[in-house]
């Protein structure tokens, strides 16, 4: 027995260096079932942001902490699999989870430094690592994250761990996964993108902040090459497909300092936004609800591009202000100063910010935000001539080192323009269901998100005149009825203002007239005068009828000529009424609503004109008013529009006091569109500033491409509206020189006066009336 002493200090001295296996072993066992589960994994439910798409399907807009898009990994590209795996673990359908070699390596590595400083996680381990643990590098971390990793292997399959990997992983920007962080670089799907930008994106997941190719395009290139020589080592591509992919320009989306989309609808998004926000308030940016609006993809690009052309358009009758700043450029003008220079001066989509570089009374160099070079010669400089010159002030002078903006014009050469200080907006929808098709609420969203469509409450003018109109229809008046166009004077009690003595537009009367042509010209004293006949309370009762507010529509004559506050929201409701028969539709942005799995939780209840809409007034008023604003059209104050060859259009201009806002209001039979243009804060637009010469062409441009291949349509005369020559007196007469149209009941007798009396009301109506 004492024979045996020297066994046991012998076993010790074996076992000694299998302690720390045993160690390790004995810690795997205790915290093997302390591990979080893997439901997380199992069911995967990332945080998901709002998404908001048009109604041919196309996004718009992305509310969240986390850009992601999901996708499946029989839809990730071939090569761009290879390229992660060359540059994170080229080994992972090999390895159990760990890959020893691997780690071997870095704990070598990590003891020659002296710390920490090279880890071996496989993806596995980094998805491990992602979903449950910190990023700290400590052993015990990265014993828990190898624990986890055999635990993710034994319960889900390669490919479901590498989905995992590609739609979770952060890759800067916001986004995370490899299908969001192609849309934030490069505005690509996965599939859409080439070989060198696959490669690019590979390289994120180690430093997202260091390789970023937007800030850090140097460091990124570093780090492109070194994937695309792993996936040359490794057989996934050819030398040809290297040489090709390395010489291949970064290039990357621009603007990047606010997402960008393929149609412009920031109002809409932002009007999804708060609707969503107010139905389930922080949850709304991270349950991964869809939103599909009403808008249509064609009709959003044709009213954005409409807008911004009008208000430059009319910018540029106003003149050049000057350089919106100053650059030194004394000491050089190296493309990183210009960068720098131009680092917080933002795009403003075609308005391209840029730095001078040379100047001459000839032509101009300039640096363009992005780092291209534009020249500007002859017409190009036409806009900005006065300030090539030394005659002006310095800060309006454009020298070297000025900042200025420049676009390309539809003849494809460079033009001097700047940032319009006027705002306008735009909404378009169908009458007969209220469904909006296009809205743009001011010039720029990002410079200015108050949505002028919605929340500017601003005078109509003589865009109003049809709902005086309207009143006066019912109360007895005729196309027909003879209206004096002649001077007035006011006191308090009719305006509450000063005494006040109206114009028209033109500066002269022109006495007598029918009721027709006051609306066709747009005479405000024929306007004054209808209100005077058929009273303020009854006028401003009757326009609520059309959506309008009673409390903004002050009960004075100033009422005929769009003295109140509407909304352009709201004269799209009102000139709906007109449009289609009769009916009030309320308009509306959000088609249906889904979860994230694509759930219906909610949908549109629209109401239909003729199927459950309201009427509010008779079709035979609302067939007059048509047949009126045709002649608006056809030979009045918006006959410009006759330009679009359309006989079916019908409408009315609208200019307040002073030109403070320019309107135009108008419709096809199954289209209506408004639009308005001034200052936030209400200054002259320009003594010559009218609607039909300032918001009409925007109409105009939409309409254009809107109604493209849309057949005309001939409006129907309504029963018991009946069809009769008159003369100019307005009077019935066989010989007569235009056909009117009259209610049934409102045929005036042949050689009478058509305007009926005892319609007149009670109240003292000044002589000079009719």
């Amino acid at each position: 027995m004492t024979s045996r002493w020297w066994f046991y200090p012998a076993l010790a001295v074996l076992a000694f260096p299998l302690l720390p296996i045993m160690i390790l072993v004995f810690a795997a066992i205790l915290t093997y079932p302390t591990l979080p589960t893997l439901e997380t994994l199992t069911d995967y439910r990332p945080k998901m942001p709002l998404r908001v798409f048009s109604a041919d399907g196309t996004l718009i807009g992305e509310f969240g902490e986390e850009r992601r898009e999901l996708v499946r990994i029989e839809d990730v590209p071939d090569a761009m699999k290879k390229a992660i795996l060359a540059a994170e673990d080229d080994r992972f359908y090999e390895h159990g989870g760990v890959d020893y070699i691997g780690v071997m390596r870095a704990a070598y590595s990590n003891f020659v430094s002296g710390g920490v400083r090279q880890g071996a996680s496989t993806i596995t381990m980094q998805v491990a690592r992602n979903f449950f643990l910190s990023k700290e590098k400590t052993l015990t971390r990265k014993f828990n994250e190898m624990l986890l990793a055999f635990k993710i292997e034994h319960n889900l399959t390669k490919d479901e761990i590498f989905q995992l990997y590609i739609n979770h992983i952060y890759l800067g920007q916001r986004s995370y996964g490899f299908a969001s962080a192609a849309q934030v670089y490069y505005d690509k799907t996965l599939g859409q993108l080439t070989l060198a930008e696959m490669a690019m994106l590979a390289g994120l997941p180690k430093a997202p902040a260091l390789y970023n190719p937007v800030v850090n395009p140097e460091r990124a290139k570093v780090r492109q090459m070194y994937i695309l020589r792993r996936m040359l080592d490794l057989h996934y591509i050819n030398k040809e497909q290297l040489e090709l992919a390395s010489i291949e320009p970064i290039e990357t989306r621009q603007k990047a300092y606010h997402q960008t989309f393929a149609i412009n609808a920031s109002f809409v998004a932002e009007m999804v936004r708060q609707e969503m926000y107010d139905r389930f308030q922080e949850d709304a940016y991270t349950q991964g609800y869809i939103v599909h609006t009403t808008i249509r993809d064609l009709d959003q690009a044709a009213a954005y591009d409409a807008l911004r052309k009008g208000v430059v358009e009319y910018d540029h009758r106003h003149g050049y202000r000057g350089p919106e700043g100053y650059v030194d450029l004394k000491k050089n003008d190296t493309e990183e100063l210009l960068e720098d220079a131009l680092e917080d001066v933002e795009w403003n989509d075609e308005l391209i910010p840029a730095v001078v570089q040379s100047v001459n009374p000839k032509g101009i160099r300039a640096y363009c935000k992005g780092g291209q070079v534009v020249e500007i010669r002859g017409e190009g400089l036409s806009f900005a001539q006065q300030t090539l010159g030394n005659k002006l002030a310095l800060n309006r002078r454009i020298r070297v080192g000025s900042l200025i903006r420049v676009y390309k014009n539809e003849n494809d050469y460079w033009e001097i323009t700047q940032l319009p200080q006027v705002e306008a907006a735009f909404v378009s929808a169908s009458p007969r269901d209220g469904t909006i098709f296009a809205l743009v609420g001011g010039f720029d969203f990002y410079a200015n998100q108050f949505n002028h469509v919605t929340q500017a409450w601003r005078q109509p003018g003589s865009s109003f005149k049809p709902f005086i109109y309207s009143a006066a229809l019912e109360k007895g008046f005729t196309p027909a009825s003879i209206i004096n166009d002649a001077p007035l004077v006011l006191d308090y009690a009719q305006t509450g203002e000063e005494i006040w003595q109206p114009k028209n537009f033109e500066g002269h009367f022109d006495g007598p007239m029918r009721l027709r042509q006051g609306l066709t010209r747009s005479k405000n004293l024929v306007s004054i005068r209808i209100l005077q006949a058929i009273g303020l309370d009854y006028a401003r009762d009757y326009t609520t009828k059309f959506g309008f507010d009673r409390d903004k529509i002050r009960p004075f004559l100033t009422m005929a000529l769009g003295a109140g506050s509407v909304t352009p929201m709201q004269m799209l409701t009102g000139y709906s009424v007109f449009a289609n028969g009769g009916y009030r539709i309320m308009p509306y942005f959000i088609q249906r609503i889904e979860d994230g799995r694509g759930n219906l939780i909610a949908q549109a209840a629209t109401v239909v004109a003729g199927e459950g809409a309201e009427r509010v007034i008779d079709m035979r008023n609302a067939f007059t008013m048509v047949n009126m604003m045709q002649d608006v059209v056809k030979h009045g104050t918006a006959i410009r529009a006759m330009e679009l060859g359309r006989q079916d259009l019908a409408g009315k201009t609208g200019t307040t006091s002073d030109a403070m806002d320019a309107w135009f209001a108008g419709f096809h039979p199954t289209l209506v569109a408004v639009t308005w243009l001034g200052y936030d804060t209400p200054q002259s637009l320009g003594e010559k500033e009218t609607g039909g010469g300032a918001a009409l062409p925007i109409w105009m441009r939409y309409m254009e491409k809107a109604l493209k291949g849309v057949p005309e349509v001939e409006y129907t005369v309504p029963e018991q509206i009946i069809a009769a020559r008159i003369n100019d007196n307005g009077l019935l007469d066989s010989n007569g020189g235009r056909i009117e149209y009259f209610y049934e009941e409102n045929l005036p007798q042949e050689q009478e006066d058509p305007i009926l009396e005892e319609e007149r009301p009670d109240e003292n109506i000044s002589d000079q009336l009719f």
